[in-house]
């Protein structure tokens, strides 16, 4: 739970500052696909990391090879 907690307040602190540097940019009246650009850069790495943390836990070496060997394994009758 705290590291689901943590993972949570570190992706709304990183948007946050993303916001906060769009919104700096805007201020500093720079053209609108230079703050789009900023905001596309600054929130890639979020989205990235937030589509692999909402996938499953990865596999383990012994589950991969376990699956390999019961896969190539024929039983005779």
């Amino acid at each position: 739970m705290p590291k689901r907690f943590l993972a949570t307040r570190l992706l709304m602190l990183w948007f946050l500052v993303v916001a906060v540097i769009v919104a700096w940019s805007v201020a500093a009246d720079a053209k609108l696909a230079t703050s789009a650009l900023l905001l596309f850069i600054g929130a890639a790495p979020a989205v990235v990391t937030l589509l692999i943390g909402l996938g499953g836990p990865s596999p383990t070496v012994a589950e991969i090879l376990h699956s390999v060997h019961s896969e190539g394994r024929r039983e005779s009758v």
